[in-house]
């Protein structure tokens, strides 16, 4: 029952890093256009 007071505020520690990382990278534009990045690969330029 102790562990519990240990792992339930690192899980949330841990989804606010990844909500934060998220965030982040949307702001960057990271997910603007993807598919132009495939092209890009495919055609090996």
């Amino acid at each position: 029952m102790d562990v519990l007071f240990l792992l339930i505020p690192l899980s949330v520690v841990l989804v606010l890093a990844i909500l934060g990382g998220l965030c982040w990278a949307i702001e960057r534009g990271q997910f603007d256009d993807i598919e132009i990045e495939g092209d890009r690969i495919l055609r090996g330029d």
